[in-house]
């Protein structure tokens, strides 16, 4: 109807609303809404931006449930469907972890640590191996990423941690914890992972020259038995130092 008016401005508006059997206030309500959008359509713009800020501060991992549970805790009243409208529009999605699919992420100007391993996963005694790995747990509310470090004379799982970002903050907070909990003798211990960039990160290898840890590297998404570090007791987040 309104590509008719604009096509024939000159027969004005009422004759032709009339011919239509439309009512003039539902033309000049759908004119209005042209130059001044509707409460929700102000409402919408408002939570796109929030709901896109979740999305970049998570690292572009989450979905819309953990979306929506980030709005809810922050006492943001936005139902989940609607959270799920609003990122579609606006091209937002988070990562869908499948079964089997590395999600692994080389920095390619990142210097390697040598493989000192060679995919002999023994050790003569406590604290002289750590493997450790990342792997990704699908929740309700999104992906949720699990960074474990095993000792590998025991098998025992020394520390670990989860966040909902896979970044390099999150391998070296498991790695405090293990040294935290473990007397380490420099210049003994093999620190063990994979490529990945959270491993060739500046704050995780200075971390372990101070603590006179040597790093050690298999291929990408081939540091260890990955389906042991989802399956290993998560019982405590730190192991006791006499648990070897």
């Amino acid at each position: 109807m309104r590509a008719l008016l604009d096509e024939h401005p000159r027969l004005g508006v009422e004759p032709v609303l009339r011919e239509l059997s439309i009512p003039s206030s539902t033309y000049y309500r759908w004119r209005q809404a042209e130059t001044e959008p509707c409460e929700r359509r102000r409402r919408d713009a408002e939570l796109t931006g929030m709901i896109r800020q979740v999305h970049d501060e998570s690292g572009g991992n989450y979905g819309s449930p953990r979306v929506h549970a980030v709005l809810k805790r922050e006492g943001v009243h936005v139902g989940r469907k609607r959270v799920e409208r609003l990122m579609r529009q606006a091209g937002l999605a988070g990562i869908s972890p499948r079964r089997g699919k590395s999600f692994t992420r080389r920095d390619p100007d990142a210097d390697l640590a040598p493989d000192l391993v060679q995919r002999d996963f023994t050790a003569i005694g406590p604290n002289r191996l750590w493997v450790t790995d990342l792997t990704v747990i699908a929740t309700l509310e999104g992906p949720l990423w699990l960074s474990a470090i095993r000792d590998a004379f025991s098998r025992r799982v020394v520390a670990w941690e989860t966040s909902a970002r896979a970044d390099a903050d999150l391998v070296l907070t498991s790695l405090e914890y293990a040294l935290a909990s473990r007397e380490v003798t420099p210049g003994e211990l093999i620190h063990h992972a994979d490529h990945g960039c959270q491993y060739t990160s500046v704050k995780l290898t200075t971390r372990l020259v101070r603590a006179g840890i040597q790093a050690s590297m298999g291929s990408v998404g081939d540091s260890f038995d990955c389906q042991s570090l989802r399956t290993g007791s998560r019982k405590d987040r730190v192991a006791p130092a006499e648990a070897v």
